[in-house]
């Protein structure tokens, strides 16, 4: 069984038996959320405290990645720029969209008590005003910072260090390197170890939800898995006009070519696993000059993941959603790009062991409550497959925006 259905049996046992027991007797049914509460509890701790060491490395490393890539040509720096303009493109829809969507839904006030009570609850702060934001960004101790686990000034002084990193004697960079990426593969492995037992924490945490809720935790969560779905299809398709106006694609052409990638990517659920598929249809299909194709779409897969902003800013508003919060437009800015620096740094990572990681810092940024994380992270395997589609779209749609460019140069 692997360990994507482990968590989801434990998800649906949990919700079963908090279901029965709520409807059977509410007393009894209360006992027992109480008793599995501190499981979920434990469980949700153990994730949240590889969070600050990870996010840093994550952030360092890939910082100093995408360095590398970009010194290496002219279509290497090119294919930098389509990526952190589409991602913040991508980022900044889902800050746009997602609130407009999830307000079609009716909301119920019992979430907030029932969420309250299944795992660590943090206040949500008050929308800062733009001066206040503003000044946050920086900190003036990153050691307190990370204490604190304030993301957001946290990940700007990753990025200078990153960017610092890049300035120092190669020997002693290397060294450095080193250290983050094994502070990284530590965390990750921590995380690993965590998550073998996440049927026994989902399962907690699910049931102690439900007996207090009923089925009202569960239509919140099936919420969440529709929104981000409908939001990973509409930047999916938003991505055909893009290589129509600016990669110079006649639509037909572009849809057809994109089909063997997509049919593979949603059966393997793998941007990695589609890179063949994708390199043929650049060659074959679309014509792409070998050079360009061969150095973008592996770069493509290694730093750019379309629908991973998308997915953090969709976690953090519908967090805000549950608790009935409004969001400022100063948050969901703040989010959006705090969202691109993490989808940079954590790509190439497989989405489960690094959920925690990259969702609670863009909801830490906005100033949301955490507690519904742990459950989320159960039901968010469900759209993997058309993450995944939008994800292979992205890369071939991106490769045609640099292949126009590159084809300029050379007229």
């Amino acid at each position: 069984m692997s360990a994507t259905t482990r968590v989801l049996v434990g998800l649906a046992a949990g919700a079963l038996i908090g279901l029965l027991l709520a409807g059977w007797d509410e007393t009894v049914a209360l006992q027992v959320a109480n008793v599995a509460q501190p499981i979920g509890k434990l469980w949700l701790n153990a994730l949240q405290m590889t969070v600050v060491p990870l996010v840093l490395a994550l952030v360092v490393v890939g910082v100093n990645t995408a360095t590398d890539a970009a010194a290496s040509g002219r279509i290497a720096r090119r294919a930098i720029v389509v990526f952190v303009v589409v991602l913040t493109g991508g980022a900044l829809f889902a800050a746009l969209a997602a609130p407009l969507v999830f307000a079609l839904f009716p909301h119920n006030p019992a979430l907030i008590t029932a969420l309250d009570h299944a795992s660590v609850p943090v206040a949500a702060q008050a929308a800062p005003n733009w001066i206040d934001t503003l000044v946050a960004i920086v900190p003036n101790n990153a050691v307190m910072a990370a204490a604190q686990s304030a993301m957001l000034p946290l990940v700007v002084f990753a990025l200078f260090l990153g960017f610092a990193l890049t300035r120092i004697a190669p020997a002693r960079r290397a060294l450095l390197m080193e250290f983050f990426q094994a502070i990284s593969d530590a965390m990750i492995v921590i995380v690993r170890w965590v998550l073998w037992i996440a049927p026994l924490g989902v399962f907690a945490l699910i049931l102690s939800v439900c007996a207090r809720s009923g089925l009202g935790m569960l239509s919140a969560l099936g919420v969440y898995v529709l929104v981000e779905c409908l939001l990973y299809l509409a930047v999916t398709v938003m991505l055909l006009p893009l290589a129509v106006v600016f990669g110079g694609e006649k639509l037909r052409r572009f849809a057809l070519a994109l089909v063997p990638a997509q049919v593979v990517a949603v059966s393997t659920q793998s941007s990695l696993a589609s890179l063949p598929a994708m390199l043929e249809s650049a060659d074959r299909r679309l014509g792409y000059p070998q050079q360009v194709a061969a150095l973008v779409l592996p770069m493509a897969v290694s730093l750019f993941r379309l629908t991973s902003p998308v997915q953090y800013v969709t976690s953090a508003v519908f967090i805000a959603w549950a608790y009935g919060i409004d969001l400022s437009t100063a948050q969901l800015l703040a989010g959006a790009l705090l969202a691109v620096v993490i989808s940079l740094g954590s790509v190439g990572l497989p989405g489960q062991v690094t959920f925690i990681a990259t969702n609670l810092p863009v909801a830490q940024a906005m100033g949301l409550p955490l507690s519904p994380l742990g459950l989320m992270l159960a039901v968010d395997t469900l759209p993997d497959a058309l993450a995944t589609l939008g994800n292979v779209t992205g890369d071939l749609t991106a490769t045609s925006v640099v292949t126009r460019q590159s084809r300029r140069d050379t007229a």
